[in-house]
């Protein structure tokens, strides 16, 4: 049985919430219009387009699930609706009236997980996800899931223990190495951050999050000049402009702590 670790550091109960955010408001710069599943990086859905009408999906697929409440296909995809359409509690209510019809149905779970954990359901999105499939065949992106839900309950350790379980599976997989450099941020061990975020951007190349979890690890340590230039990459005048001034405000919120001060020092998801 894999060790629990439940308490957090001060610096960590503050921090949390300021990366949620700045996955929340980074991970959708550059126009990016997907809502994100994010906690610490990405909750590890398969890649898929987003729909570019959520709210004419949630009129389709709310007819199709009140039709028949068991259909696990009509469940996920109203539940992924309403999510898109910030409708957090409602996803999670139809996701486990479904679930309780199709106990057995590992995507269901796996959706139903992801939803409690977009609510801020921690606890009960670790043991949901942990339903959704085995150790005999195991799930590198609910693995990864899993280790995002423990790092948001202050379990760093015991987080890292899936996210290297996971990269047995995909080794160097970005979005597991950009969960993990954002676990290394909840800890405070900002040097090993850079390292895994750096780690991840180089293999990932363009994808957003990623860059914005790195400049988020740069600028915690005071280096702004570095995050700001990988915030403004590639973007039109007023995205660059826009990127750093949410940058700067959760930098500065961090900076407003009195306890625990960060030391200056060399240190997205897809629905």
């Amino acid at each position: 049985m894999l060790p629990k670790f439940s308490v957090k550091s001060g610096f960590a109960r503050r921090l949390a919430p300021a990366v949620a955010c700045a996955i929340l408001a980074l991970g959708l710069w550059g126009c990016q219009t997907s809502s994100p599943s994010d906690i610490t990086g990405s909750l590890g859905e398969k890649a898929e387009k987003g729909s570019s009408n959520p709210r004419r999906d949630l009129a389709v697929y709310r007819e199709r699930f009140k039709a028949n409440p068991k259909d696990a296909d009509a469940a996920l995809k109203y539940g992924k609706a309403l999510r898109a359409t910030g409708q957090k509690a409602q996803a999670v209510a139809v996701l486990e009236q479904a679930s309780m019809a199709n106990p057995n149905n590992p995507a269901l779970l796996a959706g139903y997980g992801r939803a409690l954990a977009d609510n801020g359901n921690f606890q009960q999105a670790f043991d949901v996800l942990g339903r959704a499939h085995t150790p005999e065949d195991p799930d590198w992106r609910i693995l990864s899931a899993q280790g995002a839900t423990l790092d948001q309950l202050g379990r760093f350790e015991e987080a890292r223990q899936y996210y290297t379980s996971a990269l047995k599976i995909v080794p160097d997989e970005p979005s597991v190495l950009s969960n993990l450099g954002l676990s290394y941020v909840l800890s405070k061990e900002l040097p090993k951050a850079e390292e895994t975020l750096r780690r991840a951007h180089n293999l990932a190349g363009s994808d957003l999050r990623i860059r914005a979890n790195l400049a988020l690890a740069l600028g915690l340590q005071g280096r702004m000049s570095e995050a700001e230039e990988l915030v403004k990459a590639d973007m039109m005048p007023y995205e660059a402009e826009a990127n750093v001034k949410i940058l700067k405000q959760i930098l500065a919120k961090r900076k407003g702590d009195a306890v625990d001060k960060m030391p200056v020092a060399s240190v997205g998801r897809s629905d």
